[in-house]
């Protein structure tokens, strides 16, 4: 019986979540989902078809049917947010059953009589599905917890409308996950307080608005015909310090983003415009130093020198500095951020923790976790003779990668062996002497 129940279990979790998945791409419209459950039994609602959103007038129909007759108890869990999505990435469906964050929520949709799941219904304000329910029970909401229902005496000879409110993450002390996994505990233990009361009830979980909204152009107004498979991105000028009426310094950058520790949400500083104040450049140093209005300050600190052995300058990005709050965390760039000093350098990613390219130099251990991270990252210190336009970029990823290297070895052995072989045989020698037999044969005598 157990393995019954948990294979049971295992399906009706992975058909939520493809079910859920199965309609995310659906209209631009803004919808949220919602699941209904009772201990009752509800009446049955034809399976939406592919990519259809409930309307407010289908939902306003269902309970009319649901919550006509006679007094119910509705148990109204509210998130602040809520989307197919998170079912899908949180819902722990393809082998993760231990780290579902809906356990309690799946086991009580399994174990109820009835149960209703609408994944994309039309969200109209925070306020239409609270307001609605009010309509049809007629009576106003109750704001409870887990402890306060505990305590409360719940008369089922009227309806009852009893409101529990969930957060949402918001990305700045607790994962998606954490804060829905906590919201699951709550919905378990307050169906707990329901079962110990013995009270029938019917209860909704939806969110107050969605929690991720795509916007989808419309066709109408996209030009019909083949394009290529890339759109073209937004224009992004680079930041450039000017010395004399002529750029000294130039950078350019997808993201600039930040973290002040390993927990916290990343912080793009690239959608800010800073002040260039405290920049200098001369012939051997230069410095670009971005002043931010939500108080951070970043700086590049560049020098060039020249090398007798390749005969030429070239410049380095000695240190990049993070100041906030008073605090500073320095970062060493001198062994793999470099080029010749009339090139600009290029890389793809340069980060502080993986792969790093900026060595942490922090002796404040306020500043330890502190984190960089660089997409599409360029920039130029000396010798900018093109105006406006960044000079010939030396990568960061080099031709010769460990793997090329790897490959070009392997193959130069093998063909070495093969080589040796083939000079081996054709120093094989066929015998040019036989003996004659119509000759006398040879005799070997038998004694001394």
């Amino acid at each position: 019986m157990a393995g019954s129940r948990c294979s049971r279990k295992v399906r009706l979790t992975a058909f939520i979540a493809i079910f859920f998945a199965f309609f995310a791409t659906g209209s631009s419209t803004a919808q949220v989902p919602l699941l209904m459950w009772s201990s009752d039994g509800l009446p049955p609602l034809a399976l939406p078809a592919a990519g259809h959103i409930i309307s407010n007038d289908q939902l306003t129909a269902y309970l009319t049917t649901a919550l006509g007759s006679g007094p119910h108890t509705v148990l109204l869990f509210l998130q602040d947010k809520l989307s197919k999505d998170d079912f899908t990435v949180f819902g722990g469906v393809f082998g993760n059953k231990q780290d579902s964050a809906f356990q309690n929520l799946e086991a009580a949709v399994q174990t109820s009589s009835s149960s209703v799941t609408l994944p994309a219904l039309e969200w109209s304000g925070s306020s239409a599905i609270l307001a609605l329910l009010q309509e049809k029970l007629g009576v106003s909401p109750l704001l409870v917890d887990a402890d306060t229902l505990s305590h409360l005496s719940i008369n089922t000879s009227v309806s009852n409308l009893l409101l529990i409110n969930l957060p949402y993450c918001t990305g700045l002390h607790k994962s998606c996950k954490e804060v829905l996994h906590n919201n699951d505990e709550i919905i378990g233990e307050v169906l707990g307080i329901m079962k110990a009361k013995n009270v029938p009830y019917t209860a909704i979980y939806t969110g107050l608005q969605p929690s991720r909204v795509i916007s989808e152009t419309s066709v109408s107004d996209q030009s019909v015909g083949r394009s290529l498979l890339q759109a073209i991105g937004p224009d992004v000028r680079p930041i450039m310090f000017n010395v004399s009426g002529s750029p000294c310094i130039m950078l350019w950058a997808q993201n600039l983003n930040i973290s002040l520790s390993s927990s916290s949400a990343w912080i793009d500083l690239a959608t800010e415009t800073p002040s260039l104040t405290g920049s200098m450049c001369n012939s051997s140093n230069s410095v670009l130093v971005l002043n931010y209005s939500s108080g951070y300050i970043l700086s590049f600190a560049m020098s060039q020198r020249f090398y007798p052995v390749s005969a030429r300058n070239w410049f380095t990005l000695d240190s990049v500095q993070l100041q906030f709050n008073g605090l500073t965390a320095s970062f060493i760039g001198r062994r793999g951020i470099y080029a010749p000093a009339e090139y600009s350098f290029h890389c793809q990613s340069v980060n502080s923790f993986q792969d790093a390219l900026l060595v942490p130099n922090n002796t404040n251990q306020n500043t330890t976790q502190w984190r960089l991270k660089f997409n599409d990252f360029q920039i130029q210190g000396f010798g900018l003779a093109n105006g406006t336009n960044f000079s010939y970029a030396n990568d960061c990823a080099g031709f010769f990668t460990p793997g090329i290297w790897m490959g070009l070895l392997t193959s130069l052995l093998m063909l070495l062996i093969f080589v040796y072989g083939l000079h081996m045989i054709m120093q094989l020698n066929t015998m040019d002497r036989f003996d004659d037999p119509k000759g006398p044969s040879i005799s070997v005598p038998q004694s001394e």
